[in-house]
């Protein structure tokens, strides 16, 4: 589900003069479209969990493989569109929005299991929410620079994604309590790295003399921070159901 782009934008006190005010605004911007796009995940997830026409559209192998599809198109394209001129801010919104949608389809699941299982799910919220801010806040404050990492957290996600794929086979819920363990550790470090990198992208004084590119940048940012938390839930709700 996570596809991590990696846009060299970097803070240099040579490129211009920095504005801590454009940098919040930025900023600003990131963390109010991330809570859009939970808010529309969520509420999609419940208006099709509610719906059994939608939920059998949901649950069709025809429409995962297409919205599989789709949710990778969109985040290569939010990646690669960040510098180009065919990107609108008003496009890189609707996409992100769509992505959304999409995703909010993908787990009207969690709906029907919080009906029988609350507890874990709520437990599961709570410990994500609680991880990701503490992440977040290491990542605004830690003077380490966290981009040297990116190729291991790039390694340990294909490693993640081949363990899944592996276990689809086994079906052995020994493997699946330790792929769960590993992503929750795989994304709430991403968490850090992710916010570290949002930081110095509104740091860069390209981004903060561009409007359109703030713009774009902010909706970037909102997508790595959205998936971030979306799969510390979900692998954290896959450790407490196994409790249960």
């Amino acid at each position: 589900m996570y596809q991590n782009q990696n846009p060299s934008y970097v803070a240099s006190p040579f490129a211009g003069e920095l504005s801590v005010e454009k940098s919040n605004s930025i900023l600003r911007l990131v963390y109010m479209w991330m809570g859009l796009g939970l808010l529309t995940t969520a509420i999609t997830a419940v208006l099709v969990a509610n719906s059994p026409s939608l939920l059998s559209i949901a649950f069709s192998p025809a429409t995962s493989i297409i919205s599989i599809i789709a949710l990778i198109g969109i985040s290569i394209a939010l990646g690669m569109g960040l510098t180009r001129n065919w990107l609108k801010p008003s496009v890189a919104i609707g996409m992100f929005f769509v992505y959304a949608v999409i995703l909010g389809f993908m787990l009207s699941s969690v709906v029907l299991i919080a009906e029988f299982y609350p507890n874990a799910v709520y437990a599961a919220a709570g410990s994500a929410a609680a991880l990701f801010g503490a992440m977040t806040v290491v990542g605004f404050t830690t003077k380490m620079d966290l981009s040297r990492f990116g190729f291991f957290f790039m390694a340990a996600l294909i490693g993640l994604v081949v363990a899944m794929l592996i276990n689809m086979f086994l079906r052995s819920d020994a493997f699946s309590f330790i792929i769960s363990v590993a992503g929750v550790l795989i994304f709430t470090a991403l968490t850090a790295y992710d916010t570290q990198k949002i930081k110095q992208m509104a740091n860069n004084p390209a981004v903060q003399g561009d409007g359109s590119l703030a713009v774009k940048v902010s909706i970037f940012g909102a997508l790595q921070l959205y998936l971030d938390l979306i799969n510390l839930f979900l692998f954290l709700l896959q450790i407490f159901l196994s409790r249960e």
